[in-house]
């Protein structure tokens, strides 16, 4: 039967779909600009603690030395994880949970204890109530990795400091030794970069779960799961791994690392893999992002000749614009956050596994933020799809549908 006209555009992915307005960030992917609560990244990035740029995005201004100490104290106060999410944390690490799912199941049960968090039509709630509930999780997702990164290692979780700041106490809590203060720049700098993004994945999920009026922890707690996925918060590692490789094998072997990675980047375009940390969905000039973790790189590593990981990245980089620029001539394919991110988290320590935890100690800024506006704006997000199966089907019997 013939199909009826379809009343609505279609648009795969919701590509260049507008779906809510909001203050919170910013992405020009024609003049590869972002921009943060007002503040271009290049400015906010590597000045701005972490709990400034929570509290820009929270309330649309940066806070007075008053109100940044009372948030510090705030995010101390509500760190500590309750004895049944340990104890789930215990058991993910026994089993050998993968961290993003370890990190999903812990923000998940901390509704134990805590019914606030469970709380749905919040859209009646006053806006202070509904912060401390973003609060509550902001200030759990580090612990809850750091608990579960410790517990995988065969070590006991080290207990939040409360006289340390949100990337400092992470970094804590993950090592057990006070972190050095160009370390804790270095990642003060990329959870400020990765704080929010536009409508990407998970943001959006997030929305989507609000907008039903359900609570705050299944939002953020879908948000993970859609940040799981290698499309959208899984290519640091991959991206890192590569570079890897080739300095191995350039050590190993004697041949130049550019000859190498030219031979690979030829490699994978002819077997159609993806090569990750290049290309990005929205930009169609280079990632600010990346320019603004490459320099926190460099000032990570101010000798070059000290810093091979870099250097080699460097170089790789450089072989793998030329060969994307020489195969894909009409698509822009420029370096991404995902290549700095990668050298900047392995740079302070991090292993590969928690690099997209890591993210989501950042992002889930950025989602409670947005998951505030959408309780704000109360309104159910349900888009429309296009039938494409058979019309006019006439039931039949199991009789005849033998015959």
């Amino acid at each position: 039967m013939q199909q009826p006209p379809q009343q609505f555009p279609l648009s795969r992915g919701l590509e260049n779909v507008a779906i809510a307005e909001t203050r919170l960030s910013r992405v020009d992917g024609d003049a590869g600009e972002l921009v943060i609560g007002g503040y271009a990244l290049e400015e906010l990035a590597s000045r701005a603690e972490f709990e400034e740029t929570l509290f820009l995005l929270w309330n649309d201004r940066l806070p007075t030395l008053a109100e940044l100490a009372g948030l510090h104290g705030e995010l101390a106060s509500r760190r500590a994880l309750p004895a049944p999410t340990l104890a789930l944390l215990e058991a993910a690490a026994a089993a050998d949970v993968a961290p993003m799912d370890a990190l999903r199941m812990a923000i998940g049960s901390l509704g134990v204890g805590e019914p606030a968090l469970h709380a749905t039509e919040l859209q009646a709630e006053p806006n202070p109530a509904n912060q401390q509930r973003a609060l509550r999780l902001v200030a759990a997702v580090p612990t809850a990795v750091a608990a579960f990164a410790r517990l995988q290692r065969g070590v006991a979780p080290v207990a939040p400091d409360p006289s340390l700041g949100h990337a400092a106490n992470y970094l804590w809590m993950l090592n057990g030794e006070p972190p050095k203060p160009e370390v804790v720049r270095a990642l003060g700098t990329y959870l400020n970069t990765a704080v929010d993004h536009g409508m990407n994945a998970s943001t959006f999920t997030a929305r989507v779960v609000t907008s039903t009026r359900s609570d705050i922890g299944s939002a953020i707690v879908a948000a993970l799961g859609a940040l799981k996925g290698p499309l959208h918060g899984g290519a640091p590692g991959p991206a890192l791994d590569m570079v890897i490789h080739l300095q191995e094998e350039a050590e190993r072997s004697g041949e130049s690392l550019d000859s190498l990675a030219e031979r690979w980047v030829h490699d994978a375009l002819d077997a159609g893999r993806r090569i990750m940390g290049f290309g990005h969905r929205v930009y169609r000039v280079r990632d600010p992002r990346a320019d603004v973790l490459g320099a926190a790189v460099d000032r990570l590593f101010p000798d070059p000749a000290a810093a091979s990981l870099p250097r080699a990245a460097r170089e790789v980089e450089a072989v793998v614009l030329r060969v994307l620029a020489e195969r894909k001539p009409d698509r822009p394919l420029q370096t991404n956050v995902e290549f700095y991110t990668a050298l900047l988290l392995a740079g302070i320590g991090l292993p590969t596994p928690l690099f997209t935890p890591t993210f989501a100690v950042a992002r889930v800024v950025g989602w409670t933020a947005h998951v505030l506006e959408q309780i704000e704006e109360d309104r159910l997000i349900r888009p429309r799809v296009h039938y494409a199966g058979e019309l006019g089907r006439r039931w039949l019997s199991p009789d005849e549908r033998a015959a």
